[in-house]
């Protein structure tokens, strides 16, 4: 984990920039560290952007207690990672496992508040892992049902096109990360999961 330091230590004075007490942690891999208009798009739902580059489902759970340390009460949590699991090799259990504890370090330092899962993207990148990504967010799927103060975002569907395949729009040249066109639609997905009204 040792890799990660620069990018922790980036993250860990996050909050710190900040002008208000964040109520919306948003946590996890690049695409979450990425999202430049993320400020702007949940400006009304007081968000930290928490992600950092390059991290894993298991990444999280390791640095969470550090890196929230700096957070105060908060009100919902945001969660996109499991995508870099895969990528490094992980099959889809490991990937729920350490879903499961990172949600129970989300309740260990924030009680019950609502956590919403952003499910593991198609991406061009990784297509030829795609029945892993498929049977990580089925796993991760059917322990948020078990709970009512979990959530998930379904963007799966919307990212396909009409062949059935991730559509190159929502995509930056690497066909890994979001571009602004997936951003969007990412944000109105959110917002709508947050009951935030879709145009604030």
């Amino acid at each position: 984990m040792d890799w990660y330091e620069d990018e922790v230590l980036r993250v860990e004075k996050e909050a710190v920039k900040l002008a208000y007490q964040p109520e919306t942690v948003f946590y996890g891999s690049s695409s979450i560290n990425l999202w430049r208009t993320l400020y702007a798009d949940f400006e009304d739902a007081k968000p930290v952007n928490l992600g950092f580059g390059g991290s894993t489902m298991a990444a999280c759970t390791w640095f969470f207690d550090r890196i929230m340390t700096q957070i105060g009460p908060a009100k919902a949590m945001v969660i996109y990672a499991g995508d870099n699991d895969l990528g490094d090799g992980r099959n889809p259990m490991e990937v729920c496992l350490h879903y499961r504890q990172l949600i129970g370090q989300v309740r260990q330092k924030f009680g019950s508040i609502p956590c919403y899962y952003i499910s593991i993207k198609p991406s061009l990148q990784r297509w030829e892992i795609i029945s892993q990504i498929r049977a990580a967010n089925r796993l991760i799927l059917d322990v948020i049902n078990g709970d009512p103060d979990q959530h998930y975002i379904d963007v799966f569907p919307a990212m396909l096109d009409e062949q059935g395949t991730p559509s190159r729009v929502l995509f930056e040249q690497d066909g890994l990360h979001l571009s602004p066109a997936g951003y969007e639609l990412w944000k109105t997905r959110i917002r709508k999961s947050l009951n935030l009204p879709l145009n604030p």
